[in-house]
């Protein structure tokens, strides 16, 4: 899905094993954001990439030309086709440095943050190609229109960051907003309020593009933040 020139929504459905013959049904989003290259906010569990390539192809681009992927955190169903996209494309790959030790190494990942179907969900480890912090400005294909301001953004776990794209007024929140209903997940809950209400005060949001949330706009985004923070 399209929802300006420039950034692509994609949803991907996965499964989680559970137990022998159980499986829970999860989604997640990643974002295209395309200009004169394309980058690649988070990547989905393994065998994403086919989903992400295919639609590429029909939008009439290349996997060849995802220069960059940046993830919002370490978790599986962001980092999970992180290399096999890396081995496709050639492309560099970006995270904060809190998360760098479980990126490179999801076998220490899967040890010290056991999930069920760790394995299912991750295509394996990646190298980190530069760190992002809170305050980082970068410009993303070199023409000036894409630049993302960086967002430190820790409580759902330590490295986790939010990506502002003031040109397009677009909020990439990975999974720091919680769905109310939802599970909440964190590391640390005050640390995630503190957060929350960080992105509650960027201004000039037109469009709220959560990793665990449909695509949220105008005062819309403000008020999903507002329940969030009631949630918690």
């Amino acid at each position: 899905m399209q929802i300006t020139p420039a950034i692509h929504v994609l949803r991907h459905p996965f499964q989680v094993p559970v137990a022998p013959g159980i499986v829970l049904d999860r989604f997640v989003y990643s974002y295209l954001i395309v200009g004169e290259t394309i980058t690649l906010i988070d990547t989905g569990v393994a065998g994403c990439e086919e989903r992400i390539f295919d639609y590429l192809g029909s939008i009439n681009y290349d996997p060849s030309e995802i220069s960059l992927v940046i993830l919002t955190h370490s978790h599986p169903d962001h980092i999970g086709a992180a290399r096999a996209i890396r081995e496709a494309t050639g492309c560099s790959v970006a995270a904060h440095p809190a998360e760098r030790a479980w990126i490179e190494d999801v076998e220490r990942q899967n040890r010290e943050r056991p999930v069920p179907g760790f394995a299912t969900l991750v295509g394996g480890s990646v190298p980190i190609d530069f760190e992002l912090d809170g305050g980082v400005t970068i410009d993303i294909d070199g023409s000036g229109e894409y630049e993302i301001e960086m967002i430190h953004t820790p409580g759902h776990s330590a490295g986790s960051i939010a990506l502002f794209l003031p040109g397009y007024g677009a909020l990439f929140s990975g999974d720091v907003i919680p769905v109310p209903g939802d599970l909440p997940v964190y590391d640390d809950a005050v640390g995630s309020v503190r957060s929350i209400r960080l992105l509650r005060s960027v201004r000039g949001i037109r469009v709220l593009l959560s990793a665990w949330d449909e695509p949220r706009y105008g005062e819309a985004a403000y008020s999903q933040m507002d329940r969030a923070l009631e949630y918690l």
